[in-house]
């Protein structure tokens, strides 16, 4: 008589689910997150107690033609060339272990159907949230003094280090005074070497694939419409980030916070 290991009697009786169930759950993913891979499909499926290998979500998806796969290249707004200060890099070889110990700072565009939109943002580079940030139709460094001020209202800036690239925006005399006023480090990358704000790029990145190339904006109002609710409403509260443990940086941080706040409590 034949017998059946105890592992593989849990895993069938566990595995129930059919192909076409998978795939119902996986277009309702796909319709609020269009251009989730099968890695974050299977984290935000399991987070919703459906447990399934991951292989299987994958092959379901190829299957199905549900991968995305939209890339395009991006257009240069940084400008180094100017005469003011600049200062050296600070955070070679430093990876934050707390909020609010680093900030990554820069500006990308949003093609529009006649002329460009601007959007300024700042990011933690220990929980990726995008702590500030702000839209506008020139680089001026309105736009970077804006996101700045915005992240500053709401955050802790004792013990932090901003990062940015050399762009006059950020070596603007303007910009500088206001991080020194707040008693804000100050650290910018080598010229033309965007591997030192890569966390920024990252976010740009997923900014650019999964809002900006799907809705294809017309008019400045369209992102004024649109960006801060993707930014704040699906980036920094729902969408799931590979090296969070597949979880949104909001929840992120407040996991982080309440352990840390355990911690400090006296016994």
């Amino acid at each position: 008589m034949m017998k059946t290991s105890r592992s593989g009697h849990y895993y069938k009786s566990k595995n129930k689910k059919g192909d076409g169930f998978l795939l119902k759950k996986i277009r309702e993913v796909a319709t609020e997150f269009p251009c989730y891979g099968y890695r974050r499909v299977t984290a935000e499926l399991r987070r919703n107690g459906i447990m399934v290998n991951r292989k299987r979500i994958q092959r379901i998806m190829v299957q199905n033609g549900l991968l995305c796969t939209i890339r395009r290249k991006y257009r240069v707004t940084t400008n180094s060339k100017h005469g003011l200060p600049k200062y050296p890099n600070l955070i070679k070889g430093l990876i934050p272990v707390r909020t609010d110990e680093l900030w990554h700072s820069d500006i990308t565009y949003i093609r529009l159907e006649a002329g460009f939109a601007y959007l300024a943002a700042i990011i933690d580079g220990f929980s990726r949230k995008v702590v500030g940030y702000a839209l506008g139709r020139t680089l001026s460094p309105v736009l970077t003094i804006a996101a700045s001020n915005d992240a500053i209202r709401t955050r802790n800036t004792a013990s932090l280090t901003h990062h940015s690239d050399q762009g006059f925006q950020y070596c603007s005399r303007e910009y500088i005074k206001i991080l020194k006023s707040n008693g804000i480090a100050i650290s910018m990358s080598g010229k033309a070497n965007p591997y030192d704000n890569a966390k920024m790029e990252s976010f740009f990145r997923t900014l650019k694939v999964e809002e900006v190339y799907m809705s294809e904006y017309r008019t400045y109002e369209d992102v004024l419409n649109c960006i801060p609710y993707f930014i704040e409403e699906v980036y920094n509260s729902k969408r799931l980030h590979s090296s969070l443990g597949y979880m949104p940086p909001e929840e992120f941080e407040d996991k982080f916070n309440k352990k840390r706040s355990h911690q400090l409590v006296p016994t």
